[in-house]
């Protein structure tokens, strides 16, 4: 039997008691805990090797990682080329100049009577030639067609052969004739398999200009300009192409030489149409150049408006 003879124990209960409050002086330095930020000088030091332990070892095995991946790249060329890369092997087409007013598209619309319009585009051009115009302490060579050709070699882009297409001329846009550059897309190691003799497909004017070109020039990438969708065929008549109608062979391939500059084509049309869109279509010509007129797969080839007020 107990000693309270039944009687009912009762029960003790402890309040919350709140925190002491604390100085921002107790705060950094408690005399009484001989804590400094609520940790004594043993807690902190505990604290601190463990943390420099393990960014040491993160550190470690990051370092291991990343020398393992820079073991496998090469600073000269890429892993993956040609078919094995995401770039694959058929180039694409471009075309300068490209206005940096998305809302402008690929038009090109203006009034060589007003200067601020073809100044615009002309500025553009400008812009895009200069790595062209300024080679000075680079390594490059005037090449040809029957010259021996050496894979590395870094062959100058000749802007003075742009003919009417010179900045002297203001690339034609003063005039309303303006002038389109168009390049190819830089796949390391591709070599073009170049049209030798007229292909069935071509346009006409094409065909004849291969027939009547010498067997040593035809290693060219040949290019040709129409109406896109076979539109306006009629406007399309007077065109010139600058230095020639393709890109030669021997700008290829390209294998990150220092100082390389994909080549050019300057493409002029004359007389446009006043007021008309001109729907512009060009296509480059290679035996492993893939065409696709597709909007939504367009591959060896670039569509562009032209509209001359």
């Amino acid at each position: 039997m107990s000693k309270n003879n039944g009687k009912s124990e009762k029960a003790e209960y402890e309040f919350y008691q709140p925190a002491k409050k604390q100085t921002f002086r107790q705060m950094v330095y408690d005399s009484q805990e001989g804590t400094y930020f609520g940790r004594t000088i043993k807690s902190w030091g505990q604290l601190m090797l463990f943390y420099g332990i393990f960014y040491i070892v993160l550190a470690t095995l990051f370092s291991i990682c990343m020398q393992g991946l820079l073991s496998t790249i090469s600073s000269k060329e890429p892993k993956w080329q040609l078919k094995d890369s995401l770039i694959g092997t058929n180039p694409g087409l471009g075309f300068r100049p490209l206005s940096e007013q998305t809302e402008r598209g690929s038009v090109i619309e203006f009034d060589g009577k007003k200067p601020a319009e073809s100044d615009y585009w002309i500025e553009l051009i400008d812009e895009f030639l200069i790595d062209y115009n300024h080679t000075e302490g680079r390594e490059m060579k005037h090449c040809g067609f029957g010259q021996t050709h050496n894979p590395i070699d870094v062959c100058v882009v000749n802007t003075e052969l742009f003919g009417a297409c010179s900045k002297a001329n203001n690339y034609g846009y003063k005039s309303n004739e303006p002038c389109i550059f168009l390049k190819l897309n830089k796949i390391f190691g591709w070599v073009p398999e170049v049209y030798d003799a007229p292909e069935k497909g071509m346009p006409e004017d094409l065909t004849r200009l291969i027939t009547n070109t010498s067997q040593e020039e035809r290693k060219q990438i040949w290019v040709s300009c129409n109406g896109h969708l076979g539109k306006d065929k009629e406007n399309f008549q007077n065109i010139s192409y600058y230095p020639s109608q393709g890109f030669p062979s021997f700008y290829y391939p390209y294998l990150n030489q220092p100082g390389y500059l994909s080549p050019l084509v300057a493409v002029q049309f004359h007389s446009p149409p006043k007021g008309q869109m001109l729907d512009v279509e060009c296509r480059a010509w290679a035996k492993n150049v893939i065409y696709s007129g597709s909007a939504r797969d367009r591959m060896g080839s670039v569509t562009f408006q032209i509209v001359v007020e």
